[in-house]
């Protein structure tokens, strides 16, 4: 039955990085790695049957500023994420960028599909907040039990870093 699941997850992560290459977009590995999403990419994603079981995907990005750009890096301001969807509920962040710094990560939605989804997403969100803050970037490993979570949570707040031009 291991052996079954471990197949299964690599044939998914497999299928899931050709279908974000072919469609130049961002992915998330398993491991957290994220390639980069450009700002003027749009997905609508789901499976054939409509479903989205194996990758999350995103709607329009949107950006608020407030301040002025830092000379090098990202301009200040908070910069909302793609809302990302995923078969458990949408997820989506808004990043704030201060001295070309991120100083906060603020989860707006988390995936809420049903009471477990909620449990996870208010696991998760914290520990992924203070990840990011501490790798100043989407670079960071998956929560361990929450890997839809994790992946729409990473892929909303690089959105939001591309938009602010990190």
């Amino acid at each position: 039955m291991r052996t079954r699941a471990i197949l299964g997850s690599v044939l998914a992560s497999a299928s899931v990085l050709i279908v974000g290459y072919q469609a130049g977009t961002s992915v998330v590995t398993n491991t957290g790695t994220t390639l980069s999403l450009p700002a003027s990419s749009t997905t609508s994603g789901g499976s054939a049957g409509g479903t989205d079981a194996s990758a999350p995907s995103s709607d329009a990005s949107s950006r608020t500023t407030s301040g002025t750009s830092a000379a090098s890096g990202p301009a200040n301001g908070t910069y909302t994420g793609s809302s990302i969807r995923t078969r458990f509920g949408n997820v989506q962040v808004a990043v704030t960028i201060a001295s070309g710094s991120i100083t906060e990560v603020t989860a707006l939605q988390l995936t809420d599909a049903d009471g477990r989804s909620v449990q996870i997403s208010n696991r998760a969100a914290p520990i992924l907040r203070s990840e990011v803050l501490a790798s100043q970037s989407a670079q960071v490993s998956n929560v361990s039990g929450a890997t839809y979570t994790t992946q729409a949570y990473l892929t909303s707040v690089q959105s939001a870093l591309d938009l602010a031009g990190a």
